[in-house]
């Protein structure tokens, strides 16, 4: 039976994940900071769920992580769902802090656990949940947009290093355009997708091994165009969410 860690399993994106790979008889393990939802989750398939509440930001993650892995009993799948950001065209320092502390502290916290792991255990497959917001710099959300764009430079080095080292890991960057969660709350977004639908995306993405998978075709044909724009006319054009 398939194993998979869900980091951030509380809401969202990573929830809806996790209620598909259940469903399609996965073992899972999921964290995230809200045990309540956590253990209502377990609750609702006690024989193939455990659980730990976990903060990434936090140093003791990885070892909550090799916690859960162990009760688990393995992991073959680790998917980091985990991740914040706000538009701040204030540039509130806190603000971008914040964001960098879960976006790239975080991320490299917990994408370098489940990397070791693998090597030890020889193979598996790392996927994470990035954005198209990595694509370009965008002035609405300066650290949201950059820390997106290093989630996507550090999984392409994760890979390059792991075909150095001759190690079976394959990698999956999952770059989703505005989806509807608990993070958008309070705005007005173009193309907004639900979250289930999203999930569905992703855990195809995830069975085919796709190494980048923008999310939907719209956003896709988005990506190719911003991707086209030379660099002095990007930064001059007014780019915002709402």
């Amino acid at each position: 039976m398939k194993k998979a860690i869900i980091i951030g399993a509380t809401s969202g994106m990573g929830l809806e994940v996790a209620k598909l790979l259940v469903a399609k008889g996965w073992m899972l393990g999921i964290a995230g900071r809200r045990e309540e939802v956590l253990q209502h989750f377990k609750e609702q398939h006690p024989k193939q769920v455990e659980v730990q509440r976990m903060d990434v930001t936090q140093n003791e993650a990885p070892q909550l992580m090799q916690q859960l892995i162990d009760r688990l009993g393995g992991m073959d799948l680790f998917l980091l769902s985990a991740g914040i950001g706000w538009q701040n065209m204030e540039l509130q320092r806190d603000i971008e802090l914040a964001t960098a502390a879960t976006n790239v502290e975080g991320f490299v916290r917990m994408v370098t656990t489940a990397f070791h792991y693998f090597r030890e255990q020889g193979g598996g497959h790392i996927a994470v949940i990035s954005s198209i917001a990595g694509t370009k710099g965008l002035g609405a959300a300066p650290a949201y947009s950059a820390t997106k764009r290093f989630q996507n430079t550090y999984i392409e080095a994760l890979s390059q290093l792991a075909h150095m080292q001759k190690y079976p890991i394959d990698f999956t960057d999952i770059r989703p355009g505005f989806v509807a969660t608990d993070l958008l709350k309070g705005g007005h977004y173009p193309m907004l997708m639900q979250a289930p639908r999203v999930a569905t995306r992703i855990v195809k993405a995830i069975e085919r091994k796709k190494r980048v998978v923008v999310i939907d075709r719209r956003y896709q044909i988005l990506v190719f165009f911003w991707r086209l724009i030379p660099r002095r006319i990007w930064e001059s054009l007014p780019i915002r969410n709402r």
